[in-house]
């Protein structure tokens, strides 16, 4: 009876006892001394002088016990996950403040609470600080001794067992913070900091911190290239310094203040850009009345920014110089009006960024004349037969957008006989006898014009046409902008 006291603890003895089965045929004698140690159930005990006629049937009995007991453990939930975001909250000359966050996970059982572990540097035993765990995510580690340099590690643990620990970078050295490491980014480079290529990148970013911080510069994870990026380092602040600043210098930077552990960071976003490359597949692709229509592609480089839209200019073969046509044009593709019958257009595209306008232009292959009047309706003058048609438009009207005080036009071309006759409204309101606005007709080209438009002028413009065999009708939005 006193040989199963310690057996008990010694759980792995139920294993061998599943391998006795299969020999039972050895005398009861030698299973005598197994038996006590086969005892973790008190059936055996209980009765002692049947034991040899119930040895077989306590074999078969034992492997049903720990049968259901692997069930449980298989649905028990993991260790929960590392603790987060530990860092040095302060330092004295004998202790040292910790915080973190809670694990993302902290298993079906819940969680105990944290255990906080210290090492020395250069030692690998770890040290239990805490005697039971606790909930709180700060935690002070009293009584150490000023001047040395500990490791320290947080693990979450639950009934399931203990998390990974989370462990700091660097050892913490112990002796008194008199200001913690601060740094205090200067509001214009707490956004996106954009130069020009070629431009000099000079930033002073001050901080705060005793004694003397350790300063880190790094640009995705890695130190910078000293040989092109010039650092230097003051009591009160850092500077950051590039002489030209080329488009491979653009990045995040991030800035490390450290001070026996505890540290500041902050990230620096630098752009370098350039102006954009000229638009692409730039089109002539359709010419009518006054009305030229283009068609063009984005640049394939956009130089580091944005475009913010395109400047289309003509130029007439008479003069051979270059006016500005549209500015800031959005889309594109954009329809040029008010051209001068009789003249012969070139047109170009320029791309726009923050940086400005595009060095080059792309040039239309093609050129646009503007055709007269006479000469491209006369042939419908010369047939004498019965023409009666009801009115059709052959070109309609397009969107226009003009500038607050600039006269614009209205154009589409209509055919019908007898001649339709003309009527143009404003948001379905006709328009009567207005000094603003001036109505035309000539060999089927209707005309509107309206004139030094104010936003108010703005809206959808309709012309409709109307003779005896029906009618037809075409509209447009009209935008009127404001002077910038």
């Amino acid at each position: 009876k006193k040989e199963p006291v310690p057996t008990p603890k010694e759980e792995p003895a139920p294993a061998p006892a599943a391998e006795e089965p299969p020999s039972p045929e050895h005398p009861p004698a030698t299973e005598q001394p197994t038996a006590p140690a086969d005892e973790p159930a008190p059936v055996p005990t209980a009765e002692a002088t049947p034991a040899p006629e119930e040895g077989p049937l306590a074999p078969p009995a034992e492997p049903q016990a720990p049968a259901p007991e692997p069930k449980p453990e298989k649905p028990k939930a993991e260790p929960p996950s590392s603790p987060l975001s530990l860092a040095v909250e302060e330092v004295s000359e004998n202790s040292v403040t910790l915080t973190w966050k809670a694990p993302e996970q902290t298993g079906q059982s819940g969680m105990d609470g944290y255990v906080v572990e210290i090492c020395k540097d250069g030692s690998t035993d770890w040290t239990v600080v805490n005697e039971e765990p606790f909930l709180s995510t700060r935690y002070t580690i009293q009584d150490l001794s000023s001047g040395d340099k500990i490791h320290v590690r947080v693990k979450a643990v639950s009934a399931s067992g203990a998390s990974v620990p989370a462990t700091l970078a660097q050892p913490v050295l112990i002796r008194e913070i008199l200001q913690l490491p601060r740094i205090r980014m200067p509001r214009h480079l707490r956004q996106t900091y954009v130069r020009r290529v070629g431009d000099a990148v000079n930033m002073m970013i001050p901080f705060q911190g005793k004694p003397q911080p350790e300063v880190i510069w790094t640009k995705g994870d890695q130190p910078l290239d000293t040989s092109h990026i010039n650092i230097r380092n003051t009591e009160k602040d850092t500077i950051f310094y590039i002489r030209e600043a080329q488009r491979s210098d653009s990045g995040k930077y991030e800035l490390t203040v450290r001070i026996n552990g505890a540290e500041d960071k902050a990230t620096l976003d630098i752009r370098v850009i350039e102006p954009p490359g000229p638009p692409q597949n730039l089109k002539l692709v359709d010419v009518w009345g006054f009305n030229v229509a283009l068609e063009w592609t984005p640049p394939v480089d956009n130089g580091n920014s944005e475009i913010k839209g395109y400047t289309v200019q003509k130029s007439d073969k008479k003069s051979g110089k270059w006016f500005t046509a549209l500015e800031r044009c959005t889309r594109t593709s954009c329809t040029i009006s008010d051209l001068i019958i009789g003249n012969t257009y070139s047109f170009r595209v320029f791309a726009e960024n923050a940086c400005g306008l595009s060095e080059k232009a792309a040039v239309t292959s093609g050129v646009a004349h503007i055709k007269k009047t006479k000469t491209a309706y006369q042939p419908e003058k010369i047939p004498q037969r019965d023409m009666m048609e009801p009115p059709k438009f052959t070109q309609p009207l397009t969107d226009r957008t003009t500038t607050r005080g600039y006269s614009t036009h209205l154009f589409c071309c209509v055919r019908g006989f007898p001649q339709p006759k003309i009527i143009w409204m404003k948001n379905q309101m006709e328009i009567r006898e207005d000094p603003k606005y001036i109505a035309m007709i000539e060999q089927g080209v209707c005309s509107l014009e309206i004139r030094k438009p104010s936003p108010f002028d703005g809206g959808i413009y309709t012309c409709k046409a109307v003779n005896p065999l029906g009618e037809a009708s075409v509209d447009c939005k009209l935008d009127v902008k404001g002077k910038i």
